[in-house]
């Protein structure tokens, strides 16, 4: 057993825990820096897996989010392939898989999520895949060539845009959504039937208000998936994308205070959590007296982690974050500012028919976000409106002709 000691200790090497590395050594502090990872590569850019990664446009080594030479040149080391189990927030240590322990002054938690599983029978078999990690991605690259059939079993963003690029690459793709439309979690309806059309346009088939019963095998790999109405969709590979569960075992463990219904553990506008010297950023934070919702994209991961470097640092700044998350499927580029959860109204900006338009959700007459498909100026324009809650006539919101920076003058 080994005993190591860090200034900062980083659990976590994705977007957030890159993120509090380089934001450390921005804010000027000078203690030693670990960067912890339970991958046995460096930190790279997670949402490219199931778009450019997966449709073989980008090679590993362009997805990474530094240089490798840029975590010595900066004093970070970087340990990866090493899962943290356990954390003693009295003795300020954490234990690793391998036995060892790490001391630490701060500790970052940017464990982030793994993927749901299927707990229906033969949800053991081989051929069901998940979109979280390169291994997870390679694994399901290797068996493509050999794969004509493929069912996703999940309609949110992730399983819609690998239902994208395996269409592209000539694969037949059943995408399989529980609930009665795609994106219903985090979109209206007509941005959910626009991309069902889209999808549709193109070959994939969409099994929608239907769950899935069983997955069908042969020989221990995956031949089908049974739904609940009795129907079996014939299947060569699986892809489940059905969300993820915050890794925050070890922080609730150590006396961590969680959100409610376990959706991440809460940190204040600082990131800090309930225990001392220990802060959250990332897939597994839940900001207290927020929307009391986990905000899963690089930028949110990317804020938090610089605002829990800065307060270690000193220099304390409270989060104030915009929401912003994008996704390519086909030639469709969707950018979202600004969170629709809780709205009470949309308008709809453009006609979805010339496959660039807006749709702009309204909570209480205030603009609360924006869904802008292949319509970035009205993204970029958007974002001062969400920004300050501007009150905005509908009928001149609608009028696609009026710039939205005219709209927030007049405002």
């Amino acid at each position: 057993m080994t005993n190591e000691y860090y200034d900062c200790l980083i659990v976590g090497a994705g977007h957030a825990g890159a993120q509090a590395a380089v934001s450390l050594r921005q804010s000027g502090f000078e203690g030693s820096v670990c960067l912890l990872g339970d991958e046995p590569v460096a930190p790279y850019e997670r949402p490219a897996l199931s778009k450019e990664y997966l449709a073989g446009k980008k090679e590993f080594t362009q997805l990474l989010l530094r240089p490798d030479e840029f975590w010595p040149e900066h004093e970070v080391t970087l340990s990866v392939g090493r899962r943290v189990t356990a954390v003693d927030a009295e003795a300020h240590s954490v234990t690793c898989a391998d036995g060892t322990t790490i001391g630490y002054g701060s500790l970052v938690w940017c464990a982030g999520g793994t993927p749901r599983t299927l707990r229906c029978p033969g949800h053991d078999l081989s051929g069901i895949h998940a979109i979280r990690d390169k291994a997870d991605c390679d694994r399901l690259i290797a068996a493509l060539p050999h794969s004509h059939r493929i069912v996703v079993i999940g309609g949110g963003y992730v399983g819609l845009e690998a239902a994208a690029v395996l269409s592209e690459l000539g694969k037949q793709v059943v995408v399989i959504e529980a609930l009665d439309r795609v994106l219903s979690r985090v979109a209206a309806e007509p941005l959910s039937r626009f991309y069902e059309a889209e999808h549709r346009a193109r070959g994939v088939e969409l099994s929608l208000g239907t769950g899935v019963e069983e997955i069908v095998g042969r020989d221990g790999a995956v031949s089908g998936v049974r739904l609940t109405d009795g129907s079996v969709v014939a299947a060569d590979q699986v892809i489940v994308g059905i969300g993820i569960e915050p890794v925050i075992g070890p922080l609730l463990s150590a006396g961590a205070e969680a959100a409610p219904a376990g959706l991440g553990v809460l940190v204040d506008d600082l990131c800090r959590t309930s225990l001392a010297d220990v802060y959250a950023a990332g897939d597994c934070a839940v900001v207290r007296g927020g929307p009391g919702i986990r905000i899963e994209s690089r930028q949110n991961a990317s804020e938090q982690a610089d605002t829990a470097a800065k307060a270690i640092s000193g220099r304390p700044e409270p989060l104030r974050l915009l929401p912003l998350f994008w996704s390519n499927q086909y030639d469709l580029r969707l950018q979202t500012v600004g969170l629709s959860h809780g709205h009470d109204s949309t308008v709809l900006r453009g006609h979805p028919g010339s496959r660039s338009f807006s749709l702009v959700y309204l909570k209480d007459g205030a603009v609360a976000a924006l869904d802008c498909v292949n319509a970035a100026r009205d993204y970029l324009q958007g974002r001062r409106l969400v920004e300050a809650g501007t009150r905005v006539d509908p009928a001149l919101l609608a009028d696609a002709q009026t710039p939205l920076k005219d709209l927030a003058k007049s405002a």
